[in-house]
């Protein structure tokens, strides 16, 4: 057995104000009540809240504020993310701190959630890390998980643990719950999704195995999730299979196929009449009644244009 305690943070999140203090604070309670924590993570966006204005150069003083904290209780921490302004970008970015008070990495991620997330580009570049006699984690944020390559990418490098800080408020939150379930069992790890509470998501957030069951899904208030982990289910459960059945990870290495449309230059003609990637407007809903009643929606279209809708 190899035991590892992560303990996620489930907080409201202010986009008005820092939530730093209040970051500090649930730490300082998390370490007195649970001294045998070893991870510490929060949700995406926690510290500064989800408006980009407040993107800043990395490093920076808040993120020095974390690794003086991560130092004096000697656990890693994870603080969620902020957004960082690099190269005339602005970036979703996640800092991974060492029990030294060590920047060990940081990540960018990968798949905005456009067309919401305004203005962020996305990142290029995985992060996977070990933490010494124990195991090999990996991150992914929020909208990444859509997209399945990015954690079998880490999965398949042989991380054990995807940690998965999250900034949900939307009414799609279900979904999510059941992607967790699913990327858990396929790539056979574990993976803590941790979601925020009020300007930084609607809670619920679940952690769960590498068989895909849920070890523990929050309500919606604030919560402290502490939970100790075997590091051995994730390697039993490869080498013998999810619930001693399927062997995904297995079965995606000895696969006699490769797959054309991730091949470079590959034609995918049918992905370019699926329209822009932008926010639907009403204006859009009324040309498209239009069109079906084979009415020729001119003058709105002329306005649509105008708008640049």
């Amino acid at each position: 057995m190899t035991p590892f305690s992560i303990a996620g943070i489930q907080m409201h999140v202010s986009a008005s104000h820092s939530n730093v203090p209040i970051m500090k604070h649930k730490i300082d309670v998390m370490m007195s009540v649970y001294p045998w924590v070893q991870m510490i993570m929060f949700s995406e966006l926690c510290p500064l809240g989800p408006l980009t204005y407040n993107a800043m150069e990395f490093p920076n003083e808040t993120e020095k504020e974390f690794c003086d904290i991560a130092k004096r209780y000697g656990i890693w921490l994870i603080p969620g993310t902020m957004f960082q302004k690099k190269d005339s970008q602005v970036y979703n970015t996640a800092s991974v701190i060492n029990p030294q008070g060590e920047v060990v990495g940081r990540y960018n991620k990968m798949f905005p959630f456009y067309p919401y997330e305004v203005g962020v580009t996305g990142g290029d570049e995985f992060l996977m890390w070990d933490v010494p006699k124990v195991g090999k984690f990996g991150l992914t944020i929020c909208y990444d998980m859509w997209f399945p390559e990015t954690s079998r990418t880490l999965a398949v490098n042989g991380v054990d643990v995807i940690l998965h800080p999250t900034l949900t408020a939307t009414i799609d939150r279900d979904i999510e719950l059941s992607l967790v379930q699913a990327t858990a069992a396929i790539n056979q790890c574990f993976i803590f999704d941790i979601n925020g509470l009020g300007d930084g998501g609607t809670g619920r957030s679940i952690v769960c195995g590498p068989d895909g069951r849920v070890l523990h899904q929050a309500s919606t208030g604030e919560e402290l999730i502490p939970i100790e982990i075997d590091i051995e289910r994730v390697k039993r459960s490869r080498e013998m299979g999810v619930l001693r059945l399927g062997q995904p990870l297995k079965s995606f290495r000895d696969r006699n196929i490769q797959f054309d449309i991730y091949q470079p230059g590959a034609q995918l003609p049918y992905l370019n009449t699926l329209g822009k990637l932008h926010k639907p407007t009403r204006f859009e809903q009324i040309a498209e009644v239009l069109q079906t009643n084979g009415e020729e929606p001119t003058v709105l279209q002329n306005w649509m244009n105008k708008l640049k809708i």
